[in-house]
């Protein structure tokens, strides 16, 4: 599969953050844990931008989710960090 370009933009990087958490039943099924979400909530709050920032903080705060998903966009973490800080303000 070839590169994809890194994704600068806070609310696509956190799409895709949301994605990858739903590529995994457990990923996904943590995610929800701590939410409170269920599907078909969590298909509501993806349309706010709030929520998606709450997204990057979710995997801001755990490093080895963090790292795995900066590998899998192939983007730097510190992108990520940035994202998640420029998406709360």
């Amino acid at each position: 599969m070839p590169p994809r370009p890194p994704i600068a933009d806070p609310e696509m990087l956190a799409i895709s953050a949301l994605s990858f958490l739903a590529e995994e039943p457990e990923r996904l099924s943590r995610f929800l844990d701590l939410t409170g979400l269920s599907p078909v909530t969590l298909r509501q709050a993806a349309a706010d931008p709030r929520f998606l920032a709450s997204v990057l903080d979710y995997l801001v705060a755990d490093e080895s989710l963090l790292l795995a998903f900066a590998a899998n966009a192939q983007v730097a973490p510190e992108t990520v960090v940035a994202a998640a800080e420029r998406h709360r303000r």
